[in-house]
């Protein structure tokens, strides 16, 4: 696409190729916008942005004289545009936010569903515990909820430590297999 733009003088116009105007200077634009210290996803936007400002003026023929060189209109471009992008973002309220705030405003608690499910497993494995032989279920509440070593549930239960490990070992079976019957 071809734009002519011409400056107020109506003798003088300079044609340019808006695509080739483009691709010769979109990359320099946008280096410039980052090296004055805005972020890459928004220097690309307001490159864009001059790009569309030049067919904008090159429509209602309101351009000012930029002769052969298309340089330094871009950049007074792109710059007026980064000016407006920081006077937005300075007009929103910001809170500064400290690396452990967001896990005071994040909320821990489990999504409903998971509370549900959660719930659910829980009452499973409390039936799987209820049908379990005593001296198993015994076991099974010194090593997991005491948290006594197997030779401890042994010696607990007054059984051979292979004995203690071999009756742990049948109750997480047995909740394991009612879990995935459930």
């Amino acid at each position: 696409m071809v734009a002519r733009i011409a400056h107020i003088d109506p003798d003088f116009s300079v044609t340019w190729d808006i695509q080739a105007l483009f691709s010769g200077h979109a990359r320099r634009v946008a280096r410039s916008l980052t090296r004055r210290g805005l972020a890459a996803d928004v220097a690309e936007d307001l490159t864009q942005d001059v790009f569309l400002r030049i067919l904008e003026k090159s429509r209602q023929q309101t351009m000012p004289q930029s002769g052969e060189d298309p340089s330094p209109l871009l950049f007074r471009i792109a710059r007026n545009l980064m000016i407006d992008q920081w006077r937005r973002e300075s007009a929103r309220p910001q809170v500064p936010l400290m690396p452990g705030d967001l896990d005071m405003i994040a909320d821990p608690a489990p999504l409903t569903e998971q509370r549900i499910y959660d719930r659910q497993r829980l009452e499973l494995t409390a039936k799987a515990l209820a049908e379990m032989p005593e001296r198993t279920r015994r076991a099974f509440e010194l090593h997991r909820i005491e948290g006594r070593t197997i030779a401890e549930v042994s010696t607990e239960l007054g059984v051979s430590t292979s004995r203690g490990w071999a009756l742990v070992h049948d109750a997480y079976r047995r909740i394991r297999q009612i879990l995935h019957e459930g």
